[in-house]
């Protein structure tokens, strides 16, 4: 019911690693843990990052201990920093841009992927009923992006955030009210650990919800609301995720799934998956 169309699939909300200054190797701190092997303070750059700003392990990233890389998707907010905030100058021809290109990346990368939730309300046909708000949205978001650094540093990201929700709540509201039969809601749930083997959450709510380590295998989740479900570690092997509204690439990447497990068209399956 909610196959996706030229709003979500549009190519600045998709990460291109070719034409950025590697900023979520540098701009992002890490501490050693069991997503990294190391520590790594905000500013500094990743051991791992070459000259052409390509990951050296990056096809080895899991076996060498940064599953956390393997998790982050910045929405495309990488090269827009780099091309556009700061016209294509890197911060190793400009260092004194460096701070600031630094602290504009973590403020662009929350509002595309606000800007990725409001295009997929946009493809939802059932929300056609504020789908000019979200437009609206969307224009205004997506403007903000292509400003100066200061503009940027200056947005207020959770007032926004504020502001947009009430519409993508809005969208699921609608989309999910052609799902047949009464619909379960599990909004910000703390489920971590549940055993919810082939549970039947079709067009159920589970906007926030705590999901880390629950087992949904074999689970129905077809257009369920997974809007900021924290998905690290969910079992989602033979798990049916059609038309799940608001799933995230980073979703599925903390999470383990299998050959069995449906997702939506625009999203990928994880390597690190099983057969």
């Amino acid at each position: 019911m909610s196959q996706p169309t030229a709003h979500a699939a549009r190519p600045d909300l998709r990460a291109d690693c070719g034409s950025c200054f590697g900023l979520c190797c540098v701009a992002l701190p890490f501490s050693r843990s069991s997503d990294f092997p190391v520590n790594k303070s905000a500013g500094s750059p990743c051991g791992n990052l070459l000259d052409d700003f390509r990951c050296g392990i990056h096809e080895r990233l899991r076996d060498k201990g940064y599953n956390g890389c393997t998790v982050f998707d910045c929405f495309g907010a990488g090269q827009k920093v780099s091309q556009v905030t700061f016209k294509g100058v890197g911060w190793r021809e400009e260092p004194g841009s460096a701070r600031a290109m630094y602290e504009v990346f973590p403020v662009v990368r929350h509002l595309q992927e606000l800007l990725k939730y409001v295009a997929q309300a946009l493809d939802l046909a059932a929300a056609r009923p504020v789908h000019r708000e979200l437009r609206r949205a969307y224009d205004r978001i997506d403007a903000l992006t292509r400003d100066t650094a200061d503009v940027l540093l200056a947005v207020d990201v959770d007032a926004l955030r504020g502001e947009v929700n009430p519409l993508l709540l809005r969208a699921s509201e609608l989309a999910r009210a052609a799902v047949p039969g009464r619909k379960k809601d599990h909004r910000g749930a703390h489920l971590m650990g549940a055993r919810l083997r082939g549970a039947k959450l079709r067009g159920a709510s589970l906007r926030g919800a705590l999901l880390i380590a629950a087992d949904l295998s074999g689970a129905d989740l077809r257009d369920a609301d997974v809007i900021g479900a924290d998905m690290r570690d969910t079992n989602l092997r033979g798990a049916d995720l059609t038309g799940a509204l608001f799933l995230t690439q980073p979703q599925l990447n903390a999470a383990r799934g299998d050959a069995r497990t449906k997702i939506p068209p625009l999203l990928e399956r994880p390597a690190h998956w099983t057969a």
